[in-house]
């Protein structure tokens, strides 16, 4: 009996793959795991399908968590030809997760009983950095930032000495994730959030997936993983934060968890693509922000300059832009002396109302 093939348009294979990947998000069951197997298998433009719906998927701590569904113990009965599709497909998930691909089996690094792993994280000033750690948690630092990484056998700790940085977790519910930065500490399973430390008592918490508890420093990590297991039951010793919120620490004092719109989370975390957004800041706090990203530091030789309004946004870094927009928009002269200090003096009429749009 001969087979007859079906054909799709990309718009149906892509709706389908999404289909898988929304899926294996939920988890797959056996039946599942073959019937995908089957599907990746017919077309290569499945394969293809597949892996480009998957590499829109920025959750990585779910990557990782799926990118094991495929155990070797589930391939023993598939030829070599399906399990290379099932491979090929996931190329992606499991690179991101820490995977390699060997043999066409996948193989998993796993950060397993009695092991222990140090390791010291820097990014330069103007620079961001990714990094990948042995369980599959991704670490991206900020301009300036130090992340101090030190895994036990039971526990994640890691410690964000300056700077900011994104965590992105890989789920492993026996062993608890937690950062700490001065006097407080962050506790995710399989979590991405981002932390900016401003000095040992002021520090920002975003949650962009999961949930985060916060908590002092004086709590054990055998508290806190305790205290894990009862979420439901509301006996946590500190703040849990979720998807979609923020929370100020101030004097190393909670202020209330806020809900961020979109548009607040994407000016938030806008450095993780390069990128800083003002929306009507003064230019002083501007200058504060872009010093961040440059060895350079800026002067107002004419307090009125300090008051104008900034908007827009700005390549992270990039000093000769900014000075070209203020020469253009607001006459003002810049001169960099030896000490590598920016001085800015207005050259003529400036109007502080103006704002000043950066693109």
């Amino acid at each position: 009996m001969s087979t007859i093939k079906q054909f799709y348009s990309k718009e149906e294979l892509q709706e389908q793959a999404a289909l898988w990947i929304s899926r294996i998000d939920r988890g797959l069951s056996e039946a599942e795991i073959a019937s995908l197997s089957k599907w990746v298998s017919e077309s290569k433009a499945h394969q293809d399908a597949l892996f480009e719906m998957a590499s829109y998927w920025d959750d990585l701590s779910v990557l990782n968590e799926l990118s094991v569904l495929f155990p070797l113990e589930t391939a023993k009965n598939k030829s070599k030809w399906q399990y290379a599709a099932i491979a090929a497909s996931f190329l992606l998930l499991s690179f991101v997760g820490g995977n390699w691909l060997l043999g066409g089996q996948i193989s998993q690094h796993i950060w397993g009983e009695g092991e222990a792993y140090t390791q010291r994280l820097e990014s330069p000033v103007g620079k961001q950095t990714s990094f990948s750690l042995p369980d599959g948690t991704q670490v991206q630092l900020n301009t300036n930032s130090v992340v101090e990484v030190d895994y036990s056998s039971n526990y994640r700790q890691l410690t964000l000495v300056t700077g900011e940085a994104k965590f992105d977790v890989a789920k492993d519910r026996s062993k608890p994730f937690t950062v700490t930065a001065g006097e407080q500490a962050f506790t995710a399973l399989g979590t991405v959030f981002n932390v900016q430390k401003n000095d040992e008592q002021d520090m920002e918490l975003v949650v962009t997936h999961g949930k985060v508890l916060v908590t002092s420093v004086d709590k054990s990590l055998e508290q806190i993983k305790e205290s894990l297991n009862d979420i439901a039951e509301k006996s946590l010793p500190g703040l849990l934060v979720s998807t979609g919120e923020k929370v100020v620490i101030a004097k190393n004092i909670s202020l209330a968890v806020e809900t961020l719109p979109l548009e607040q989370m994407q000016r938030d975390l806008a450095w993780q693509q390069g990128m800083l957004i003002f929306e009507g800041e003064p230019l002083s706090q501007a200058l504060d922000d872009v010093s961040r990203y440059t060895s350079v530091k800026f002067e107002i030789v004419d307090p009125e300059l300090s008051e104008l309004k900034v908007a827009g946004y700005f390549k992270a870094g990039d000093v000769d832009g900014l000075l070209a927009s203020l020469s253009s928009n607001f006459n003002i002269v810049h001169v960099k002396d030896s000490d590598n200090i920016i001085h800015l003096t207005a050259s003529g009429n400036t109007n502080p109302t103006k704002k000043l749009t950066i693109q």
